[in-house]
C-alpha cells in the first residue's frame, strides 16, 4: 500500500476555459451595456429626450417665475407624452432643471431683464 492512497481525494482543478469566461465575462457585460447605453443616449430617441428637456424646462420656468404660478399648475401646462421629464425648481438660484433620466438634462434661468433662458448643453 501506498502512502498516498490514505489521502482523502482532491476536487479536479478548474477548466482553463471556465476560469476564462469568469474573467471575460463581466468585462463582456460592461461593454454591451456601454454600448446600449451610448447607441440610445446617440439615437434619435436621444435627441428627442434632449428636445423634450428643453422644451419642458423652458415652459414650466416661464409658468413658475414669469407667471408667477405654483409647480402644481405648471405641470397642467405640460404636453402628453412628455411624463417622463423629471422637473426640479431651485428657487434659490430661480432656476428649472428638467431631464429624462440617464439621456439628457436642461437647465432654464430665470433674469429680471431676458426672462427664461436655456443653458447651452
Amino acid at each position: 500500500m501506498l502512502a498516498s492512497d490514505t489521502s482523502a481525494p482532491q476536487p479536479p482543478p478548474v477548466a482553463p476555459s471556465r476560469r476564462r469566461w469568469l474573467i471575460w465575462a463581466p468585462v463582456l457585460l460592461a461593454c454591451l451595456a456601454a454600448g446600449a447605453w451610448l447607441g440610445l443616449r446617440y439615437s434619435t430617441t436621444g435627441r428627442q429626450a434632449a428636445l423634450a428637456s428643453g422644451y419642458i424646462a423652458q415652459v414650466t420656468c416661464s409658468c413658475r417665475f414669469v407667471s408667477g404660478r405654483d409647480m402644481a399648475s405648471c405641470d397642467t401646462d405640460r404636453e402628453p407624452g412628455t411624463e417622463v421629464v423629471k422637473v426640479e425648481e431651485d428657487s434659490a438660484n430661480r432656476t428649472i432643471t428638467a431631464g429624462v433620466p440617464l439621456l439628457a438634462s436642461r437647465i432654464s434661468r430665470f433674469d429680471p431683464e431676458y426672462g427664461c433662458t436655456l443653458d447651452p448643453p
